[in-house]
């Protein structure tokens, strides 16, 4: 018997003890920011650098960083340098920058601009990294064993600013992500004062939208900023800059949406001139350098600009939008927050700080006006001290003789021990206990603060003005309401003349101009294929044709190239990316999709479907569903309003209005019998009565369904089955 070298265990178990500590590793120590606005690799890498003295001092090596920050963060000097890159004022990555970079740091807006290696580039804290370190001896935050237990590190980082809506953060963890936007610091500073001031502050007034350090233009809907700053979650669109240079035929885009990359544009619009969709364009290049981000177009004579740029700006990444989900870590626990509460809870985590920070200078005081005050005692009879001092014989006993004598804990003993000789004079004397006295007031005025939410707030308040005084900023994307935004209307840059449309059995689509039509002769098919559907249109319009396969497929006529009746035309199951085996079967012209589609089964049922049901609103090209598949199709008719309606089976016929079939907005209902058939009878086709050349309609007329027809007479025979036409 072989033997096991392995150990079963329950799938549950496996999940429970091994996958979900990872999951919740990966949330709160790795993926997801916390209040302060850093994720913990942001954290430690700007840590460690202010623990180098880069706030003030010169540049360093960004290799020197990447290996100190190696002490707190084990995942690899690759993955600290990456983090370093996104943080660094050359990436453009953040609207308020945290490191100062000399060197190639590679561009947000670039996805093939490589960054240079750590050793080629120069790194230091930027000043505004003041505000996040202004705090960190003063016990504002805890601080944690780093991985090995030899260094200590912050669990937060106290800055005196949201940074937590400043900067754009992006985090994918295990089941959540976060995708915060970000937003001009200057607003969101005056926002959280005026929300200090007054919790019904309407946020809108002072923090209208979220701001990108790439710029563009912002498509501002109020009622979907409102819910965004609401629930936290929702998107909105960002468009790129661009301006025209009229004498050199130029469009050049300077700005363009922070969510995507010049080199993705620039591929979207090559695919775009491929296949014939930028007929306006003679070039694009990538003219990047020094002076920022560049894609220049140049345009063929003619060429209106603005609607060219309508055109770009739909079916290429020059508008794009961005997701917000502001999952943020709370106390250790992922929450999704609108922008006040974010600002509420920053706020009381930074009241909380500062509250540490005054409890900290609180117990420093009080610790040294106990000192002082142990001076004062001896102060009265300094002789005394000096003689216990010099009548001690050993060193040991001269702190326990001073407490003895003067009746003063160890502590100032101690303080009183260590004055030097030179210090016991008139002069030194009163200016200690002229601080003293000072002391004594900044205690009380510590103490009151500790007792007085409101002063916290002033607090905080005072510190958020002197951001805006020190760091003024100007929001770099602007905001353009909805309604000013002219959108670009596909149909007026499309050619409109009249069309003929011809499908053959095997699915050959040819679009034929009249002109050709008259000139061109007999329409040619493959050997064994047939004409199976024919119609009248115009180029602008939209076709939808049925499979085989109960699918519908979606497609414009201009879409088509327009062809010779000599030719065989489109082959519709590779144009339309049709599964193997799948044909069309019939087409339709939407129009507005007034009317309905009559679908005639084998069985004798029949249902009249709604037009408007194959409209949808994401514009799909492929359907599914698009009619039953419980008994084979034999005909389709395009109803555009109530019509009589022939039916055939082998040997009878029936007439009926179609106005007695409610239609169905369900694309996939299977019907109601409409032929009541005789044993072995199929209904094999249909088409309207007034196509069909019948000389006794009365014969076959019925006024309720299912009817049963009558016997087909000779001359209302049809002279061959039209299956599957119209």
């Amino acid at each position: 018997m072989s033997k096991k070298y392995y150990s079963e265990q329950e799938i549950a178990e496996t999940l429970e003890t091994n996958y979900m500590p990872y999951a919740m590793s990966v949330i709160v120590s790795r993926a997801l920011p916390e209040i302060d606005g850093f994720k913990p690799s942001h954290r430690k890498l700007l840590y460690t650098m202010y623990k180098m003295g880069l706030l003030s001092g010169a540049l360093t090596k960004s290799a020197n960083v990447v290996g100190q920050t190696m002490k707190l963060n084990p995942h690899g000097d690759a993955a600290i340098y990456e983090t370093m890159v996104r943080l660094t004022r050359g990436n453009e990555s953040l609207l308020v920058p945290f490191v100062e970079s000399k060197g190639n740091f590679g561009k947000v807006y670039s996805r093939d601009m490589e960054y240079a290696a750590p050793r080629y580039t120069e790194v230091k804290l930027a000043p505004i990294c003041e505000l996040l370190f202004s705090d960190i001896d003063s016990d504002a935050v805890d601080f944690v064993d780093n991985y090995d237990g030899k260094l200590k590190e912050p669990t937060l980082l106290p800055a005196a600013f949201p940074n937590i809506l400043v900067n754009p953060n992006l985090g994918i963890a295990v089941g959540m992500a976060c995708n915060i936007c970000g937003f001009d610091l200057n607003e969101v500073c005056r926002t959280t004062i005026e929300l200090l001031k007054n919790p019904d502050h309407d946020i809108l007034s002072t923090l209208p939208a979220p701001d990108f350090p790439t710029g563009g233009e912002l498509i501002y809907n109020p009622a979907q900023m409102a819910d965004i700053y609401q629930t936290g979650r929702g998107s909105f669109k960002v468009r790129a800059v661009w301006n025209y240079l009229k004498k050199e035929r130029i469009i050049e885009i300077t700005q363009i949406p922070y969510t995507t990359t010049a080199e993705a544009i620039i591929d979207k619009m090559t695919e775009l001139i491929k296949a014939g969709k930028l007929r306006e364009v003679a070039d694009v290049r990538d003219e990047t350098g020094l002076q920022g981000l560049k894609i220049a177009i140049d345009i063929k004579a003619g060429t209106d600009p603005d609607k060219l740029m309508q055109k770009l700006m739909k079916m290429t990444p020059l508008t794009d939008s961005f997701s917000c989900n502001f999952n943020i870590l709370i106390g250790g626990t992922p929450r999704v927050m609108g922008v006040r509460e974010i600002l509420q809870e920053w706020s009381a985590w930074r009241g909380e700080c500062i509250r540490r920070r005054i409890y900290f200078d609180l117990r420093k005081k009080e610790n040294r006006l106990h000192l002082l005050l142990g001076l004062k005692t001896i102060l009265l009879d300094i002789d005394k001290a000096i003689a216990i001092i010099r009548g001690t014989e050993e060193d040991a006993l001269v702190v326990p003789n001073l407490m003895i004598g003067f009746g003063i804990d160890e502590t100032q003993a101690e303080f009183i021990a260590e004055i030097k000789l030179r210090n016991i004079n008139k002069e030194h004397i009163l200016t200690r206990l002229k601080e003293t006295e000072n002391l004594e007031k900044e205690i009380r005025r510590l103490q009151g603060i500790l007792k007085d939410p409101k002063k916290i707030q002033g607090i905080i308040i005072d510190e958020l003005e002197k951001v805006i005084k020190k760091y003024p900023t100007q929001r770099k994307t602007a905001i353009v309401p909805e309604n000013e935004i002219e959108k670009f209307d596909e149909t007026e840059q499309i050619e409109d003349y009249p069309v003929h449309v011809f499908l053959s059995r095997e699915g050959y689509f040819k679009k034929i101009t009249p002109l050709s039509l008259r000139m061109g002769g007999e329409q040619k098919f493959k050997e064994g294929d047939a004409l199976r559907q024919t119609a009248q249109a115009t180029n602008r319009q939209k076709i939808i044709f049925l499979t085989n396969q109960a699918r519908a497929y979606k497609a414009r006529l201009h879409e088509f190239d327009d062809h010779k009746a000599s030719l065989l035309g489109d082959y519709l199951p590779q144009k339309l990316g049709m599964d193997a085996g799948e044909v069309p079967v019939f087409f339709f012209l939407p129009g507005d999709y007034s009317g309905s589609l009559l679908f005639c089964f084998e069985n004798g049922k029949a249902a009249r479907i709604e037009a408007a049901a194959y409209n949808t609103k994401s514009n799909r090209r492929r359907l599914t569903g698009a009619y039953s598949d419980k008994s084979p199709l034999c005909a389709v008719l395009h109803l555009p309003e109530d019509a009589e309606v022939a039916l055939y089976t082998q040997s009878r016929l029936l007439l009926f209005d179609s106005a007695l079939l409610a239609p169905k907005a369900t694309r996939a209902s299977q019907g109601v019998a409409v032929f009541a058939l005789k044993k072995g009878q199929t209904v094999t086709a249909a088409r309207r009565a007034a196509d069909a050349d019948i000389h006794n309609p009365s014969r076959y007329r019925t006024r309720t369904l299912p009817g049963a027809g009558a016997l087909i007479k000779p001359e209302d025979a049809l002279e061959r089955q039209i299956s599957l036409e119209e």
